[in-house]
């Protein structure tokens, strides 16, 4: 297959107009006010974490996204880790989540010293399966009363733990069905928190991801749709409870004059004036940026298509296909996705990319793989590893 792999570096070559040289996966683009916005910061001083760009910026995500309140964060490690927090999460509880994730999302719930347990992915959205969780819950748990706060809880049989909560994320950018997910938790009396971290500008029947949830994440990490350099954000449609996350992330210091007085144990996951600056830079280009992504995805989804027509071969037969957005939803196009035949094809394409100077990456490794998560329960995975075994990322700059 190695024409195909040519064919395939000279399209994007072609597409991204750079005949020779590097190209990444994912570079970030500042084209509009971010020197300006950064030179406005130093000019005032106001570099920390005050500053008129803080309020600005969860602003300008609130309005874009329809939450209620959005609170920024160091980063989006640091605001999957405050929910978790927020949501009553403890020590020795049970998070589900799913296998084909990328790592904080599992680090955050062991920063807790709380247990991952995975569950498959949908081949058709990359994203946690509704029908994979409710089996794993049916199978693998009962209800009992809390004597002490006399709400149903969701017991695990095997590890006699609680499972507080689920974590879904929106791979890649492409929404999960994430209704059906909010359904089963409410059934099951467990927590969600929506991984959103990749899918800045995503939606999904006519939300934008990341507000179905109490709790919603962001990531505006130096590779996302739009980035602050690192940087994260929580959405809350219970206006008080991100009123109460604010306080949190500015290490529960209760307002006064000149008095440091602090009523909670709170953390330093204040986003400073200085990214914040550039994060509403980047999302004043954020409408300019989400219709040139979806002109990449729609040049490869076209270029695939014709290369298969050209070889009178079915998706299946050809062994490479694009990874279109799923049904009812409107992706963000973050990293588009091929995926190859099976994992000798996928590493004989990332060999040869590589090699030609085109930065192409695999899905992650799934967590349960990970030395640390080896001994974490799962529920039937197949999907995943599938996925796994054939996803390849293609680069998906602004172009």
């Amino acid at each position: 297959m190695e024409n195909q792999f040519k064919e395939i570096i000279d399209f994007i070559r072609n597409l991204y107009q750079k005949p020779e040289g590097f190209i990444p996966l994912h570079a970030p683009v500042f084209n509009g006010n971010e020197k300006k916005y950064l030179e406005e910061c130093i000019d005032t001083t106001f570099v920390s974490s005050v500053g008129k760009f803080v309020d600005r910026f969860e602003k300008m995500v609130e309005e874009s996204t329809g939450t209620k309140k959005a609170v920024v964060c160091v980063n989006g490690t640091n605001a999957l880790h405050l929910a978790m927090l927020m949501l009553g999460i403890e020590k020795e509880d049970e998070v589900i989540t799913q296998a084909l994730t990328f790592i904080a999302t599992c680090n955050a719930i062991s920063y807790i010293g709380a247990h991952p347990v995975f569950v498959d992915v949908d081949l058709d959205t990359l994203g946690m399966s509704p029908v994979s969780l409710r089996t794993f819950l049916e199978e693998n748990t009962f209800q009992q009363n809390n004597p002490t706060t006399q709400q149903q809880e969701c017991i695990n049989k095997t590890s006699g733990r609680r499972i507080k909560a689920c974590v879904p994320m929106h791979t890649f950018g492409h929404p999960c069905k994430i209704d059906k997910i909010v359904e089963i938790c409410k059934e099951y009396h467990i927590e969600l928190i929506e991984d959103a971290a990749e899918s800045m500008g995503s939606f999904y029947k006519g939300k934008h991801t990341g507000t179905f949830a109490k709790i919603g994440v962001l990531s505006f990490n130096g590779n996302k749709t739009i980035t602050t350099g690192g940087g994260g954000m929580l959405l809350f449609q219970d206006e008080e409870l991100g009123k109460y996350a604010k306080h949190l992330t500015t290490q529960a210091k209760v307002p006064h004059a000149w008095e440091f007085v602090h009523d909670k144990i709170g953390y330093n996951y204040r986003m400073p004036n200085i990214n914040a600056a550039i994060g509403c830079a980047q999302m004043e280009q954020l409408p300019e940026f989400l219709l040139s992504k979806r002109n990449i995805a729609k040049q490869y989804e076209s270029f695939i298509s014709k290369l298969q027509q050209l070889n009178n071969s079915t998706t299946k037969d050809y062994g490479i296909d694009f990874f279109k957005e799923p049904k009812d939803s409107i992706s963000n196009y973050w990293l588009n996705v091929i995926i190859l035949k099976n994992k000798e094809e996928r590493d004989k394409f990332l060999k040869y990319s590589n090699e030609n100077g085109v930065m192409c990456r695999p899905v992650w490794q799934l967590m349960n793989k990970l030395v640390m998560f080896k001994d974490c329960q799962c529920g039937d995975l197949s999907n995943s590893i599938w996925l796994e075994e054939r996803v390849v990322n293609i680069p998906s700059s602004v172009n």
